[in-house]
């Protein structure tokens, strides 16, 4: 028996033990070698449970993934519209000042297969419910939860970088700025095909 099952390691423990790592240091320092250190083990006794660094980056991701989708799939519960597109843009920007190295874990770049079992299709699952409060047809259904997806991360990530600390008004005020324009520009818009009849 290696070290590594004697402390009780599996893939599932060391892909949360690295997403608590990657909140405390950053994700991109969250290495094999790293989680070794921090487990107090060698680090060949974790490739039985992880194949490489990047195997191990991947199931931190697909965790961030899953537990950004729970919460947003809860924050919509019951709610439509502006109330739902403000919940699930809290739900990103909470989770992102809460689990900063997890979040950035969420934009890791995942390999087809990885990517097809993850909670992505979740993700804009409830980007498509927030919509369905704007009846957009499609194209623009698909353009705007592209939209949605680069204003709330866009914001966040600036946000994350310290962008806008040191300006007034604040950022508070400008998320919610924000938030009421995207609100507005999806309300008021007109499909190419709704104006071809009018």
């Amino acid at each position: 028996m290696v070290r590594g099952e004697r402390v009780g390691l599996s893939a599932q423990r060391l892909a949360r033990a690295g997403a608590e790592l990657a909140d405390e240091v950053g994700f991109e320092r969250v290495t094999v070698s790293a989680l070794a250190r921090r487990f107090d083990v060698k680090v060949a006794s974790l490739y039985s449970h992880v194949k490489s660094s990047h195997d191990l980056k991947t199931r931190i991701a697909l965790l961030a993934l899953e537990e950004m989708a729970d919460r947003a799939a809860e924050a919509l519960a019951g709610r439509a519209g502006k109330d739902a597109l403000f919940a699930l843009a809290d739900v990103y920007r909470d989770y992102a000042r809460e689990h900063p190295g997890r979040y950035a874990a969420a934009r890791y770049r995942l390999d087809p297969d990885a990517a097809a079992a993850s909670a992505g299709a979740r993700h804009a699952q409830l980007s498509r419910a927030v919509l369905r409060g704007y009846d957009l047809a499609e194209p623009e259904q698909t353009h705007a939860v592209r939209l949605l997806g680069s204003v709330f991360h866009g914001y966040v990530s600036l946000e994350a970088a310290g962008g806008f600390s040191h300006s007034a008004p604040s950022s508070d005020e400008s998320w919610t700025w924000s938030l009421d324009a995207l609100d507005a520009l999806l309300r008021n818009r007109t499909t190419p095909a709704a104006q071809s009849t009018t």
